[in-house]
Parts: structure tokens; sequence; C-alpha cells
């Protein structure tokens, strides 16, 4: 072959291997932008107090709705791994990615817009960067009730709950107003990102010491019953309903987690009420 032809065979080679790459690289970030969208959403439903098997059953369904046929996704209340790739690509082309999960509460309108927003993108209504713009607006969304809202109603409920279980008028009037400041200073400090367990014990422990405070101002009130109505809207109720639900559809993992999770809330409640007790029967004694 003469140099001329060797040279134009040389830059032809060259050409293809770019052209090759750039389309490796476009695949590769392809690839990458739907993992991050799907990664994106199951954090915001994780925070929010979805079930393991919605969070990756969403997961599943968002990367396979855009041609990855490999996908494989573990969730946690603590964190989220997932991999994928494309069934004919090469095995270095596969992506995997993992999100660490720090802070959860339960907003249960945030779980169900994403659910949402994930059935529109399969079936194509947006593009990937409509889909992270409206992830953003979910995720940014501010809770639709204000804290002094939830804490109206946290005493309404812990009302009428102690009314159940034969409280009188002026029983039935503590628990509400007590609970109510219970639970204000309960959402302020989850606000600012207070453990749980110091979160809770504070709140256990407003709601003994405004028990025992109520029954030394009026006789016919029982320091047991204005206690139970205020904790009851401490309840992890929803972590032990997430948890069991985990266990039994074989997520052991998630289950145990959430079990453990609402364990520390209820140790933590039990032992603000405790102290608080315990410190009023010692205090007693002096008085």
């Amino acid at each position: 072959m003469e140099e001329k032809d060797v040279r134009e065979l040389r830059e032809s080679i060259q050409k293809e291997i770019q052209e090759a790459m750039k389309e490796e690289n476009a695949l590769a970030t392809s690839q990458k932008e739907i993992l991050i969208l799907a990664i994106y959403a199951a954090e915001i439903m994780v925070r929010n107090g979805s079930e393991t098997y919605r969070v990756e059953d969403t997961i599943l369904r968002i990367c396979k709705s855009e041609g990855l046929d490999y996908v494989e996704a573990l969730v946690t209340p603590t964190g989220i791994l997932v991999s994928i790739d494309q069934s004919h690509s090469s095995q270095h082309h596969m992506l995997t990615f993992n999100k660490r999960i720090q802070h959860r509460q339960i907003n249960l309108e945030k779980v169900s817009e994403v659910n949402d927003f994930s059935r529109r993108f399969v079936v194509k209504e947006m593009s990937v960067e409509e889909g992270m713009k409206r992830l953003r607006e979910i995720d940014n969304k501010k809770p639709p009730y204000r804290i002094s809202v939830q804490a109206l109603f946290g005493g309404v409920a812990s009302g009428f709950f102690v009314l159940l279980i034969g409280a009188n008028f002026m029983e039935f009037l503590t628990a509400l107003l007590s609970t109510i400041l219970m639970t204000f200073v309960l959402g302020v400090l989850i606000k600012r990102e207070l453990s749980y367990f110091f979160a809770h014990l504070t709140g256990g422990m407003i709601a003994a010491s405004l028990a025992i405070l109520a029954s030394n101002l009026h006789p016919d009130i029982r320091v047991n019953i204005v206690i139970i109505g205020g904790i009851m809207v401490m309840v992890p109720g929803v972590a032990i309903t997430n948890g069991l639900r985990d266990t039994v559809a074989g997520d052991l993992m998630s289950g145990i987690i959430r079990g453990v999770e609402a364990l520390v809330i209820a140790v933590s409640i039990a032992f603000g009420v405790g102290f608080v007790l315990n410190v009023w029967n010692v205090a007693q004694r002096f008085l």
C-alpha cells in the first residue's frame, strides 16, 4: 500500500474510534442522568415515610422505561443503592450510585406526588430534564400545614382520645392544652433536625411535667390520663406499620431498621416520662 493509502486508513480508523468514544460517552451520560433521576425520586420517598417495596418499584419502573434492562435496587430507611446497565452493553458500562439518608419525616403527600410523577414519566409525558424539575418542585414544597396547625389538631385528637378511656371534662381540657404545647415544641425540635431520641425525650418530659402541674392545681385531674393523652400523638405508628409491612414482604433489613427506630422512639418517650415522675416522687418527700 502506498503511504497515502496508509495515512487515509489510519485517519479513518481514528475517526471511527472517536465516533465510538462519543457514542459511548453519550450513552454513559444518558444512563447517569436516568440514574440520578431515579435516585432523587427514591430519596424523596424514603425521606417522607414511604414503604421499601414502593421505592424499589419506582426505581425499577423509571429506569426500565428508558431502556435499561438491568436494574438492581437496594433500599433501606438509611440508604439507597442502585446499579444499572443495558443488556447489549459491555460490563464496564454498568453504573452504581448510593445515597445516604440522614433525616426522615412523615409526609405522605410527597410520596403520593412522586408516585404520580413516576406514572407520568413512564408513559413518556415528560423528559428527563422536565422530570428533574418536577422532582425539585415536590422536594422543595412546604408542608401543607404549619406547626401551629399540627399542634392544634394534635391537641384535639389527644383530648378526644382521653375521653374514650374515661376522662372527665377537666382531664379532657388539660390533655388538649398540654398536647398542643408539647406537639408544638416537638415539631420545632424535629424541624431543627434534633435527633429523634432527644426530641421525643423532651416531648415525654413536657407531657409528664404538665400533667403533674395540672393535677396539683385541680384535684379532679388524674396524672396518668393526661400523660397517656399526651404521648399518644408521639407513638411511632407509621414506623411500626411500615416495619411490619417490610418484614412480611421479605425486606428484612428495612423491617429491622424501622423496628429499631420505633423502639428507640418508644424508649425515649418512656424515659422522659419516667424521669419526670421519679423526680416528682422524690420531691414530694421534701414538700
